[in-house]
């Protein structure tokens, strides 16, 4: 058996070399937005023992940065520009079905809007833009006539985006299916929708 080789002297602690990323130290980190979040959206997401089935279950998951589970682990790290710049935040479609499939009954749907408005008041960067413009139009055909007009949102939508063509025979189906009306009709309690938004809402367009 060889001897081992001398170590060579330094004046400072010996440091192996490596390439991987150093761990994350929750210590380390400030975790006010998770309590924030907890606070915020109702929902106690510290019970989450990491099954994956929210994830499993997920019909948009193939275009999320980081699976809804580990989202919340990276919430309790402290990670808070990683988790309010993610695409998953914006992906999300809100259809409840992690939290119907969560064994913990977490409210995963709610944390994933609560987060994006606090993106938004921390001005954070938005790391799917487009879904954040069509949820401003969706607002805005809202504000305007008291419900979604969906020709006029795409219309708008597309305007802002510059996306002509995509999703065109789709639209063409809806409308030879008169699935879209052509002219929008706007309901009677219109002035009450207008008090909400500007009691809750942002300014419309």
């Amino acid at each position: 058996m060889n001897p081992p080789l001398p170590q060579e002297k330094t004046d400072g602690p010996i440091h192996e070399k490596t390439d991987a990323p150093m761990p994350i130290k929750p210590g380390e980190r400030d975790r006010s937005l998770a309590a924030e979040v907890r606070s915020r959206s109702g929902t106690n997401f510290n019970c989450c023992f990491q099954c994956r089935s929210c994830g499993n279950g997920c019909p948009f998951i193939q275009a999320m940065d980081y699976p809804p589970n580990v989202l919340l682990r990276m919430l309790q790290y402290g990670m808070d520009r990683e988790v309010l710049e993610s695409k998953t935040i914006w992906v999300c479609a809100g259809c409840h079905t992690c939290s119907s499939q969560c064994p913990m009954a977490i409210d995963l749907a709610g944390v994933m809007n609560t987060l994006r408005i606090m993106a938004m008041e921390r001005g954070a960067a938005v790391a799917k833009p487009n879904i954040l413009k069509f949820h401003e139009e969706v607002l805005g055909s809202l504000r305007r006539y008291g419900r979604a007009h969906k020709l006029g949102i795409m219309w708008r939508y597309k305007l802002r985006t510059r996306r002509w063509f995509s999703d065109m025979d789709t639209g063409l189906k809806m409308l030879a299916k008169r699935k879209l009306e052509l002219i929008p009709s706007r309901v009677k309690a219109i002035k009450e929708i207008e008090d909400l938004f500007q009691r809750y809402g942002r300014n419309g367009k």
